[in-house]
């Protein structure tokens, strides 16, 4: 058995897509996965499963809530050590990681995309985008960014969903 966590993104935002943590749960064990655990509302399940590809239990993930919830949303697997590789590599100092939001992708951007990115200069804000996660920092609070998750999954053509220092380091301790 190999730990996994997957990052549901879109459920029980604004009333919208409720997916009660006790029922995922229980969905998620029938499913098939092992010792599943949630960290608050928003989607962080921490789970132990048979080794498989990440794209593959996405895709169960998925099916699973479809199947029992009655909508689509994106899903994001990680195993433990390569969510900690991503947390580790943080670019900023502990000072800048420990307010900073870690924005991870579905896939590596494309090369001439990510330099385009980076030419792009907002006041308050830095990020740095390193293979398959965005490390984002704003001075202002990420509330108040003009370059947010959404702007990052436009700009580089791809699939995100972000969590604050705090989250990654409580989903690590859960792993």
């Amino acid at each position: 058995m190999k730990t996994y966590i997957a990052l549901i993104r879109g459920i029980n935002v604004g009333g919208h897509k409720k997916v009660p943590m006790a029922i995922l749960r229980d969905v998620l064990s029938k499913a098939g996965f092992n010792e599943v655990k949630t960290y608050i509302q928003s989607g962080n399940v921490v789970f132990q499963a048979s080794e498989k590809k990440n794209k593959d239990i996405e895709k169960i993930i998925q099916q699973t809530i479809e199947s029992h919830f009655g909508f689509n949303v994106p899903i994001l697997v990680k195993t433990k050590e390569e969510l900690q590789l991503i947390f580790d590599s943080c670019v900023f100092s502990e000072e800048k990681k420990k307010k900073s939001y870690f924005i991870l992708l579905d896939q590596i951007p494309d090369v001439k995309l990510v330099k385009e990115a980076h030419t792009i200069a907002l006041e308050n804000e830095e990020f740095s985008i390193v293979n398959n996660c965005i490390y984002f920092y704003s001075s202002t609070g990420y509330g108040r960014t003009k370059f947010n998750m959404n702007s990052f999954e436009k700009k580089l053509i791809i699939n995100a969903t972000s969590r604050n220092y705090n989250t990654i380091n409580k989903l690590l301790e859960l792993a």
